[in-house]
């Protein structure tokens, strides 16, 4: 807001140019990027709606933390390479690991070696 201005005579003015705005509660705002999470914790959070476009205006300390990017192997993936490469559940676990959970990158990799 502009200092010294009445907010209500703020909020008229905002309505008369088709600006609308709204707070909204929250509690967290997780942006979550393909490297890491931005955390906001206890944001102060502002839809803003301007000729029909919604924007969201989010304000607070931002954290970051580290993302996990080891897959998850599901066991139909695990059975999937044994059975097409003929290897142990162990070696058909760590091919998927190193390929990031790419079922025919493990198989390849596999078959390659034999």
């Amino acid at each position: 807001m502009i200092p010294g201005m009445n907010p209500r005579k703020m909020q008229q003015m905002m309505k008369k140019m088709g600006v609308a705005q709204q707070d909204i509660e929250a509690t967290r705002v997780i942006i979550e990027t393909p490297e890491k999470n931005l955390i906001i914790d206890d944001p102060q959070v502002a839809k803003v709606n301007m000729m029909g476009q919604e924007t969201l205006q989010v304000s607070g300390q931002i954290r970051e933390e580290e993302k996990d990017t080891t897959p998850e192997l599901s066991e139909d993936d695990i059975k999937t390479v044994m059975d097409q490469t003929d290897v142990s559940e162990e070696i058909a676990r760590k091919a998927l690991e190193l390929t990031k959970g790419d079922i025919a990158e493990a198989i390849m990799g596999l078959t390659d070696d034999s």
